[in-house]
């Protein structure tokens, strides 16, 4: 009985010194570049830019075979960050796939059926709830994806724009109205100085 033991614990010290001799000298090294532009992506795993996860679109995006511009839940910050570090022009997210500011799912709480079909599509684990139970979402831990939308046998998840509250609240971009009659002066009066200086 005892030898048995020992005779155990010997091969699985043997095997377990084998794998670790193997995972040493078959180690794949990872591109650097992969990392960077895989720390600049969300890490929401949604599946909205055609590849299984961030990690897969980093490799492709440092591969030169996926554009930067198809990771919505990123959205244009993470576009421009993508641009700077492999030093590439800005693209513009598709139309289709703009979203009218960050959203959030929402779950009405008297249909919902608790079928946890919603809870495996959650790539994120911002949905909680058992079985033939009530779910909600987590709306901190939610990034938009809509990928619990589809799911659902009922229709009972609706995504909703984030209240704005002073920790996610931006200024708004400036904008600039060229038929207006201010503008319009303003313009003029440039034109002007610049045609003095340039003709004494």
């Amino acid at each position: 009985m005892l030898w048995g033991i020992l005779a155990l614990i010997a091969l699985a010290a043997f095997f377990g010194l084998l794998l670790g001799l193997a995972a040493i000298v078959f180690k794949v090294e990872s591109s650097p570049v992969v990392e960077q532009i895989d720390a600049l992506l969300p890490q929401t795993q949604c599946g909205q830019c055609s590849f299984a996860g961030c990690r897969p679109y980093a490799e492709a995006i440092a591969a030169g075979e996926a554009p930067i511009n198809l990771c919505p839940p990123g959205g244009e910050k993470t576009v421009q960050a993508l641009a700077d570090l492999l030093d590439v022009d800005v693209l513009p997210l598709e139309e289709d796939e703009v979203l009218e500011g960050p959203v959030v799912a929402v779950i009405i709480e008297d249909t919902c059926i608790g079928c946890t079909l919603c809870i495996q599509a959650c790539p994120v684990d911002a949905i909680v709830g058992a079985a033939k139970q009530m779910h909600t979402v987590i709306e901190s831990e939610c990034t938009g994806c809509e990928l619990c939308v589809a799911p659902c046998p009922v229709d009972c998840i609706e995504m909703i724009p984030v209240k704005k509250t002073i920790s996610n609240w931006r200024w708004p971009e400036p904008q600039y109205d060229v038929n207006n009659e201010q503008a319009a002066n303003i313009f003029t009066t440039i034109e002007k100085v610049l045609a003095e200086s340039t003709h004494p």
